[in-house]
């Protein structure tokens, strides 16, 4: 089944969810570029520091969920930035040759297994001189997330969970390695945050915003309730709450490519 995305839970955590956006934007060298594209644009919260870095650009952020695309519709950033619902893979079959001067995707890639094969279409869709920007969480031996995988694979649960979509992602190493053989300038790193998350069961609602959300919609409503009881029990245990808010390591990688 097709994963539907809840914009409202998504938006959750916003604060902590947008930093790496700002710290990938930062490090995309380039001024004045005249199209910029987002893909995988959510709300739109993000894609609208696209536009206050480059005003002059005409800018798009694409993603494939149409109640994502459906809460940009009379925002601010609606004002300044087409939005539209497409598949990732559909829009690059679309695309033009170096049609893009920067294309950037933030915590997009890591649900399409086949994303290593699409760099080459990637770079393909930029400018010469242009930049290609992504970054995709790298915790998926994380706690949130083998719990999760755990928990999935025992019975009754798995007949319904085993063909939830799962995040998957490679170290910046094999990106940059993938890109230089492209012709590609690259800058890659990876980066660690400590999120200090604050609420009843803050790391259930981070993940059941994002990487969990599949599985939970995979299952049916009779067993669901349960699942998720348990889930946020074995979350607890492996995030403690010390009076100081729970702490949530959350590795991330991060490619910013100049394309030859």
């Amino acid at each position: 089944m097709s994963t539907v995305w809840d914009p409202e839970r998504y938006l959750a955590f916003a604060g902590e969810r947008g930093r790496p956006f700002v710290d990938l934007v930062a490090l995309i060298d380039t001024t004045n570029p005249r199209v910029v594209v987002d893909l995988g644009c959510g709300p739109g919260n993000l894609t609208a520091l696209l536009a206050d870095r480059w005003p002059g650009a005409a800018i798009t952020g694409v993603d494939s969920s149409a109640d994502m695309v459906r809460a940009t519709s009379g925002t601010k950033a609606a004002e300044r930035i087409a939005f539209r619902q497409a598949d990732l893979r559909d829009w690059l079959r679309e695309a033009g040759p170096g049609s893009v001067d920067v294309l950037v995707s933030n915590a997009t890639l890591q649900w399409l297994p086949e994303h290593l094969d699409l760099l080459p279409a990637l770079v393909a869709a930029v400018a010469p001189g242009g930049r290609l920007a992504f970054q995709v969480p790298g915790n998926h031996r994380a706690p949130s997330h083998t719990i999760l995988a755990d928990l999935a694979a025992q019975p009754p649960y798995a007949e319904h969970a085993a063909g939830a979509a799962r995040v998957s992602s490679y170290d910046a190493a094999t990106y940059l390695r993938a890109l230089q053989a492209l012709g590609c300038t690259v800058d890659a790193w990876e980066t660690t945050y400590l999120h200090v998350l604050h609420g009843a069961d803050p790391v259930f609602t981070w993940v059941s915003g994002t990487g969990a959300r599949p599985t939970l919609q995979a299952l049916p409503g009779d067993l669901r309730p349960r699942f998720e009881e348990e889930y946020k029990a074995r979350l607890r245990a492996a995030y403690p709450d010390e009076r100081h808010g729970v702490v949530l390591p959350f590795r991330r990688i991060f490619v910013v490519a100049e394309v030859a």
